[in-house]
């Protein structure tokens, strides 16, 4: 399914943000991502020269590495594209991140310590999706391997931790009813 048919237009500004886990030889996750802001017209910048339609204004990286647990071991952000010269310097103290962990509290770990002037809006929003990548990187690896071994999934003693996060995690919604009946709550 599609979006339906839009309104007259034209685009001015494309945002692309990737974001990748890999499973490192090491035992350990590498989770990249990056992203690039590129308008359609060319943008006076007196730092750049000015940037030409389809240039990046913002070209910006960042890799996590991570263990299974999710504790950050390593961090680095690069800036290739900025709007000023100054952008690139920054990106050092995304390395303020190593030793937290990617887990409940983890906007508020990551602006505390890259909020405001200690960091870069982009760099910044990026480590958003990168996080529910590694989350995705994790369970995909967990799973294949569970499947690959012949292992059943473990059960968890208590509420599971996706109840009520989305509308098919409802604790009303068929999904509940099938996976966790215990929790599951008639709507009626």
């Amino acid at each position: 399914m599609s979006l339906s048919n839009p309104a007259p237009r034209r685009k001015v500004h494309t945002r692309r943000v990737t974001c990748e886990g890999f499973r490192r030889e090491d035992g350990h996750l590498d989770i990249e991502g990056h992203i690039t802001d590129v308008k359609t017209y060319d943008v006076p910048n007196s730092f750049r020269d000015g940037i030409p339609a389809g240039e990046p204004i913002h070209d910006m990286s960042i890799r996590l590495t991570v263990d299974d647990d999710l504790n950050i071991l390593a961090v680095e952000a690069i800036t290739d594209a900025g709007p000023f010269a100054i952008c690139p310097d920054i990106t050092v103290n995304f390395q303020r991140l190593e030793g937290i962990k990617i887990g409940p509290g983890w906007r508020k770990k990551v602006l505390s310590a890259l909020g405001g002037a200690e960091g870069c809006t982009h760099l910044v929003e990026l480590l958003w999706p990168m996080a529910t990548t590694a989350y995705q990187t994790l369970y995909g690896e967990s799973a294949r391997k569970r499947r690959e071994t012949g292992e059943e999934e473990p059960k968890r003693a208590g509420r599971p931790p996706l109840l009520n996060s989305c509308h098919a995690f409802g604790e009303s919604s068929p999904v509940v009813k099938d996976l966790w009946p215990e929790f599951y709550r008639d709507p009626a």
